[in-house]
């Protein structure tokens, strides 16, 4: 089987929707799901090119596995539930330290999952995704208040430049990068995978003028010990 060009891997802590994420976008379902155990990854053509989307576990037991799946990503996916403002402090204090691996030149996106969930999700007419899929609203589930908002996810992708010491001139401004889903409707789950991809592209042409791909064999690599994360200032 033909290696994929390219690599996107979502990190978050368990329960924010990852994996539903993903079904919700490769199998256009929303799936009764259980945790993920190590890592799963689908692979996706875009235009002529293959796309690997990791999806790993947020589970403390295999924190350490992230480093290893992130290695060489040329986009990384940060999770979090806009109704449970721990798992955006999450982001930072347990995942970013595994995003050391990825490419130099790794696209940071910020996702806040659930919106269907919160009291001013999206409403009737909303979806951005033009899947026809419903509303983030919708489903009847009693509502919860929405504890992060989006000015919480910009200020974190502006801590990430920093920690990486990335200009944020020359990287995607905040407001590209910064999304509110829902993989229960589908909403805004289209736009911003296929967002990525069309971002992810130019960096695959640059990296092959330079040379061989970073790749990941994951039979030829020993899970490793508990990796600390790094912290931003």
């Amino acid at each position: 089987m033909r290696k994929p060009d390219g690599k996107i891997v979502l990190l978050g802590d368990m329960n924010v929707g990852k994996t539903s994420l993903l079904h919700r976008y490769m199998e256009r379902r929303f799936p009764d799901t259980v945790s993920t155990v190590g890592g799963a990854f689908y692979l996706k053509q875009w235009r002529s090119y293959n796309i690997s989307i990791w999806d790993t576990a947020g589970r403390e037991q295999f924190h350490g596995l992230g480093s290893l799946y992130c290695r060489g990503a040329a986009a990384i996916v940060l999770t979090y539930d806009v109704s449970h403002p721990q798992s955006l402090l999450e982001l930072e204090d347990r995942f970013l330290g595994l995003t050391d691996t990825a490419s130099t030149d790794c696209l940071f996106a910020i996702v806040g999952n659930k919106v269907d969930l919160v009291e001013d999700g999206a409403t009737e007419g909303q979806e951005e995704d033009g899947s026809g899929l419903g509303t983030a609203g919708s489903g009847g589930s009693p509502k919860v208040p929405k504890l992060v908002q989006p000015e919480d996810a910009v200020a974190l992708y502006r801590k990430i430049l920093k920690y990486k010491m990335l200009d944020e001139k020359a990287v995607p401004a905040a407001e590209q990068m910064c999304f509110e889903t829902s993989a229960k409707t589908g909403y805004n789950v289209d736009l911003l995978f296929e967002t990525l991809f069309d971002m992810v592209v130019p960096m695959i042409l640059r990296q092959r003028a330079q040379g061989p791909p970073q790749t990941v064999d994951i039979s030829s690599h020993r899970t490793p010990g508990r990796t600390r994360s790094g912290c931003c200032a």
